[in-house]
């Protein structure tokens, strides 16, 4: 097929920035259709990849049919029932009997007209489609067909009967991902045609890569990967898509990082304070691996390239500090700082953490969120604009326009899975070239750190505060729930405090109680009856801004001993008497997602548990429920998680501003990463702003791939 595409004739001169519309069959209903599905141009279609693909080439005797199998078979046309009308005006159904040296298969076709000019008994057809069991026979219902003698006396034919040029009869078939509105028969039609067009598409990786990766031209690629020759010419299309993605991304985030480090028109920020200085307004000791992260982020700041560093550690390992000191160092030398957390919880949590630490004497603290009244927040906006506030603590609200600073001079974003590429440089943007500084608790495998955080230098945190003790994870059934609350009740009795979470907040979600899904609104009647005596509160994202900040509130002050909540508490919650975490339906929940739920415990002298209720359910399921019992490790959490579930379950949110990865699988494919990204590396240190004219369709490219956000601070 790849060979005979080059001599398609292309009449109406196609090219990628060709509308859809121009396409057969696509009418301005079909275009509306097309474009909520993502198609608007032809060079949507050739970059609108399969899912899957059908293999015709095996071709099987009937006996061999089974139901519900996919199979091709060969056979002539032995007897013919024509469609013709019911008495009622309904058209019947246009039934066949083909026949090979092995038995005979019914084929029938409903709507069924012109069919019976093509099925005429003796003629041989080759047909495709998956058998069905009918009253104790085999049955194909609308198989695609093809006639295989004759050709003038019929095409190529699909489910319809209607020609589909030379689509039907291809060996591989392509299988799309479908939205309402649209047939697979109709989107390998315009796939089809589409690759007219894949001549006109301008090859972005440089000749020198091309040659020593030994990757096919994209032309070649394209057509290939929709309609392969054969096998071979699939993978050869596959890894050469694979390999641009990979290469792209680590390419545009390597150039946006050397722009960076080149421009020199960051802040120095002054040699004092030190380390000791700020370890002397604490409280506690650091950690050796704080010691060496603060060091680390205190060299980048005192250099005048802006700093864009990533601090990643577990849970509980003391990330915060690392974020106090870059504060206590940008306030000393006259800057101003924005911390930005995703979640209000979580940002108030911080904003009495360091305004304990700091007080109004050493830094200036305030705190801005949606929640904030009127009132307050024009006075806080008017304090920030005149220098007034040297540390602003809150969450998306940061980034409103009005949100003016006097001398912003470092950005400091927590859980930074949680904000996209643009949020994190839309709040640097407030500044003149601030240093960022950013944190996250997930830990992250190295292979997808190159990817989502190539643009910035890393430091991770690989000790522990001391005395933190082991977290106990235990499995349980549903019918162990009985046992886990007796054993919930005996900590309580201690004066202890327990978490209790569910993956949905009412029964209407999801068909529970149907489904075996536990609700927290549900969970929360049945657990004030269960623990009478104790106290029980109840939180999740559907409460007022008042109703969570009261109920954690109430349950960090130790007036709650049960909270029952929704995976909200994942990240923001520090209470050190809390000693039992129970995940409900623990197996809707990704591993590194149980991970920090697990992190809310433990956090005190206490030994504290962890306790997984989940259904009986699949490989996976049990797979990321074992790992959870064996291992509190982040770093190996992190792996398994990728390995099983894949990158999007680790981050929850796709990073906006990023180009989409749409083969890749960072999961299965880190051998091509790890070419690529070496690709990516050599080329950007050669050349790094891409200024040779071979590179120059490779940048125009990256512009165009990556979001204006990022094109900005490149």
């Amino acid at each position: 097929m790849a060979g005979s595409r080059k001599a398609t004739e292309n009449p109406t001169r196609l090219t990628p920035d060709t509308p859809a519309s121009v396409l057969g069959g696509v009418g301005p209903r079909k275009a509306a259709v097309l474009k909520k599905a993502g198609y608007e141009t032809i060079g949507d279609f050739l970059r609108g990849y399969p899912r899957t693909y059908e293999d015709r080439r095996n071709i099987v005797t009937i006996d061999a049919l089974k139901p519900g199998i996919p199979a091709v078979f060969t056979g002539k046309i032995l007897s013919v029932s024509a469609g013709g009308f019911y008495a009622a005006g309904r058209r019947r159904p246009l039934t066949a009997i083909a026949g090979d040296q092995t038995g005979a298969v019914e084929i029938v076709f409903f709507n069924a007209k012109y069919l019976d000019r093509i099925f005429v008994q003796g003629a041989a057809f080759r047909f495709f489609g998956v058998p069905t069991l009918n009253k104790g026979r085999i049955q194909l219902a609308h198989p695609d067909f093809e006639r295989l003698e004759d050709s003038g006396a019929g095409m190529p034919q699909s489910a319809d009967g209607l020609a589909e040029t030379s689509v039907a009869s291809h060996p591989i078939m392509p299988v799309y991902p479908l939205s309402a509105g649209l047939s697979q028969k109709e989107m390998r039609k315009w796939h089809d045609a589409a690759l007219a067009a894949a001549d006109g598409v301008v090859e972005c990786l440089p000749e020198s890569v091309l040659a020593v990766h030994r990757l096919c031209g994209i032309s070649y690629a394209l057509e290939n990967v929709h309609f392969p020759a054969d096998r071979e010419a699939l993978s050869a299309a596959r890894y050469r898509l694979i390999f641009e993605e990979l290469f792209m991304l680590r390419a545009g985030l390597l150039t946006l990082k050397k722009r960076r480090g080149d421009r020199g028109d960051g802040i120095a920020f002054d040699t004092t304070p030190g380390i000791k200085d700020f370890a002397a307004l604490l409280p506690f000791m650091l950690t050796g691996a704080q010691n060496r992260v603060i060091e680390t982020v205190y060299r980048n700041m005192e250099q005048d390239v802006p700093m864009n560093r990533l601090v990643q550690g577990d849970v509980g390992s003391g990330k915060t500090a690392i974020a106090m000191a870059a504060a206590f160092k940008a306030a000393v030398s006259g800057y101003q700082t924005a911390m930005m957390a995703p979640t209000e919880i979580l940002a108030r949590q911080h904003y009495g953490n360091l305004s304990a630490i700091f007080g109004e004497d050493r830094i200036r603290i305030a705190f801005l969120a949606s929640s904030t009244g009127r009132a307050e927040r024009r006075e806080i906006i008017a304090r920030l604009a005149s220098g007034a506030i040297d540390l602003l603590i809150g969450t998306h609200a940061l980034l409103q326009p009005d949100v003016i600073f006097a001398r912003l001079g470092l950005v400091i974003t927590d859980e930074q899975h949680r904000f996209g590429v643009e949020q994190r440089i839309g709040l640097a943007q407030k500044g003149k070239a601030p240093d960022i500084l950013v944190m996250t608790a997930t830990p992250i495998p190295r292979t997808l750190a190159a990817i989502l955080y190539g643009d910035l230098d890393m430091s991770i945190i690989d000790e522990m505060p001391p005395g933190r003790q082991k977290i106990i994870t235990k499995p349980a059934s549903p019918g162990q729930r009985e046992s886990v609350y007796r054993f919930v009740r005996k900590e309580l009795d201690k004066g202890r405090q327990a978490y209790v979470v569910a993956p949905l907040i009412e029964e209407s979600e999801e068909g529970a109680p149907e489904t075996g899904l536990q609700s927290a609104e549900a969970l929360f009647e049945a657990l004030s009856k269960i623990f009478v005596g104790k106290t029980v509160s109840l939180l999740h994202g559907g409460m007022t801004q008042v109703e969570k900040e009261r109920a954690m509130m109430l349950f960090r002050d130790g007036e709650t001993d049960l909270l029952v909540c929704t995976v909200i508490v994942e990240v923001g919650v520090d209470v050190p008497n809390a000693t039992v975490m129970v995940v409900e339906n623990a197996e809707r929940f990704g591993l590194s997602q149980l991970h920090q739920l697990r992190g809310r415990v433990g956090r005190g002298i206490h030994q504290s548990w962890c306790i997984l209720i989940s259904e009986p359910g699949s490989k996976e399921a049990k797979a990321r429920i074992e790992a959870m019992a064996n291992t509190d490790d982040g770093m190996v959490i992190a792996e398994k998680d990728l390995e099983l579930r894949g990158p999007g379950e680790i981050f929850g949110v796709r990073q906006h501003g990023l180009p989409e990865l749409k083969l890749a699988d960072l999961a299965r494919h880190g051998r091509i990463l790890e070419a690529a990204g070496a690709a990516a590396e050599n080329l950007v240190a050669a050349d790094p702003l891409l200024k040779q004219t071979a590179h120059r369709t490779l940048k125009e490219r990256l512009d165009a791939l990556f979001s204006s956000g990022i094109k900005a601070a490149m």
